[in-house]
């Protein structure tokens, strides 16, 4: 009987990633942009390895906040905590931003979980992800290959930079697109850009990697559309670009995208992981029937680093799998 409560306990407080995350993308717009950015973190599973004691109460609100504002939102927004207790065996830590709160889950010897990675709440070790079970990409003899992002999702533009040198050096023996998932996340600029990027796609596509490489450098829009001789008034003013967004975001959901970056490849999600250019190609060149002399071509191994920049670091950085 005993255990049968127990078991009753957890259930109930058990937290449920997938359907909660399904709810919120949906109908994105009834959370702020910084609220849905912490909640995406149940996405991952984060856990500090900690010393194995129990940590204070007070320790472990500290540790949340700064994890939560330095390495999550990343200059987004601001939480601050509101409260912390004890919930089925962990600390519940209660932040607030502009009166929303967000629960998050803590071991108590300092360990945070919510999600299917491991990934430290210090910068001092360096894990290693999980292997993902390789998935079999459907063939054919010109591949379509879609990558599905979001204009400011950090790792949307990882994989964006992941991607290109792959989709260059291919050319046109595959059928590719950059395109957008079905909600935004990063406010107006967000919306705003991505409304710019459509246009350009749609009718400037020449100029439509050499402005994703530019942007991708600094996000700064404004400098690259000047620097490509860019103008796309006309096309977001007579609301083309909202047509073009319809139409991405009808193909986001019946793939059932649910994060940025998602790739499809010949209609089915395709694993690209880690994102480097070299792994990009891999993924890519195993949907052919007869691979193409391209497909053998050296590109870098290593991911390149969320965000914007230039950076990058080894293959199978701990930030490789993540998504928005």
């Amino acid at each position: 009987m005993a255990k049968e409560k127990e078991k009753k306990a957890e259930e109930n407080s058990e937290v449920k990633p997938s359907e909660f995350i399904k709810k919120i993308k949906k109908n994105p717009w009834v959370a702020s942009t910084v609220v849905l950015a912490v909640l995406a973190l149940i996405l991952l599973v984060l856990v500090f390895r900690g010393s194995g004691a129990v940590v204070s109460q007070k320790q472990i609100g500290e540790k949340a906040v700064n994890f939560i504002n330095t390495q999550v939102l990343q200059g987004q927004g601001t939480v601050v905590i509101d409260s912390v207790s004890e919930k089925a065996g962990l600390y519940e830590v209660l932040v607030d931003y502009n009166g929303q709160q967000i629960p998050t889950y803590f071991t108590k010897d300092g360990g945070f979980y919510v999600g299917t990675m491991i990934v430290p709440l210090s910068d001092s070790s360096s894990p290693t992800p999980p292997t993902p079970t390789p998935i079999e990409v459907p063939k054919s003899d010109k591949p379509a290959v879609e990558l599905f992002i979001m204009t400011h999702c950090p790792y949307g533009t990882q994989a964006e930079k992941g991607i290109l040198p792959a989709i260059k050096a291919l050319g046109n023996s595959i059928d590719s697109k950059i395109r957008f998932v079905h909600y935004f996340m990063h406010g107006d600029n967000e919306e705003s850009e991505t409304y710019t990027q459509l246009c350009i796609r749609e009718q400037q596509s020449a100029k439509f990697i050499p402005y994703l490489e530019c942007f991708l450098e600094d996000g700064d829009s404004s400098r690259c559309l000047k620097k490509l001789g860019i103008n796309v008034d006309v096309c977001i003013n007579s609301g083309k670009a909202k047509e073009y967004y319809a139409a991405d975001s009808a193909l986001s959901n019946g793939y059932g995208v649910q994060g940025s970056p998602t790739l499809i490849i010949n209609g089915a999600e395709a694993e690209f992981y880690p994102r480097s250019p070299a792994s990009a190609l891999t993924t890519i060149c195993s949907a052919f029937n007869t691979e193409p002399s391209s497909c053998t071509s050296t590109l870098s191994t290593e991911n390149p680093d969320p965000g914007f920049g230039t950076t990058a670091s080894a293959a199978g950085d701990s930030a490789a799998a993540a998504s928005c």
